[in-house]
């Protein structure tokens, strides 16, 4: 009996193994063997990297949530973007998502603005409606009088422009000037992946919509 307890604990062990390499299988650019490699990596170097990096999880966990008002995501809400007294309200840069929101803050293109992050695009055949995203946020943001210009910065997908051309019907008879990114964006790319001078110059030649 004493031996099949000793042979049960690292079964037990290797549950927890398996458990954190399917966890970070979930990553994105991370596939089952690229999730095996960071796990042994995080393993072996359990003091100096896997505690810590727990601890920032947990911490992160605990402090960051979705900011009410724009949908960035940071340790306060508002976030600090939108309680920046520098930025001007009344021109609202649309995101898809926060990484999109980041990659034009490293560009440092229009830090003068604020941003509302739509948490998606549009897809019906994922299932992805209207109701899903924070279109209506952004109405009510518009509505509201102060926003003078809307800069739609999605990414240049069949869907990022049914999303664009569904945003610019529901503010229709608004007085706000609405633009778009200039086709310096390649059809397809993402914002996440483009270099700061491809956003910069695609900002700067932003059209009306």
């Amino acid at each position: 009996m004493a031996f099949d307890d000793e042979r049960a604990k690292p079964n037990e062990s290797g549950q927890e193994i398996d458990r954190l390499i399917q966890l970070l299988a979930r990553l994105p650019g991370l596939g089952p063997r690229s999730a095996r490699r960071a796990a042994l990596h995080l393993i072996k170097r359990k003091d100096a990297l896997m505690s810590p990096l727990a601890s920032a999880i947990n911490d992160a966990v605990e402090k960051v949530g979705e900011c009410s008002t724009c949908g960035n995501i940071d340790t306060s809400n508002p976030c600090a973007l939108c309680r920046d007294p520098r930025r001007d309200g009344s021109t609202i840069i649309v995101v898809e998502d926060v990484s999109d929101l980041w990659a034009l803050e490293r560009a440092a293109v229009m830090n003068n603005a604020k941003y509302h992050v739509l948490g998606g695009v549009l897809s019906p055949l994922d299932g992805i409606g209207p109701e899903d995203l924070s279109i209506s946020q952004l109405v009510e943001r518009v509505s509201s009088g102060a926003v003078s210009e809307l800069v739609i910065a999605v990414n240049a997908t069949v869907e990022g422009q049914t999303t664009a051309h569904y945003i610019t019907d529901q503010l229709r008879g608004m007085e706000v000037n609405i633009s778009r990114l200039a086709h310096g964006v390649p059809v397809g790319g993402e914002l996440d992946y483009l270099d700061e001078g491809t956003l910069s110059a695609a900002m700067r030649a932003r059209t009306k919509f």
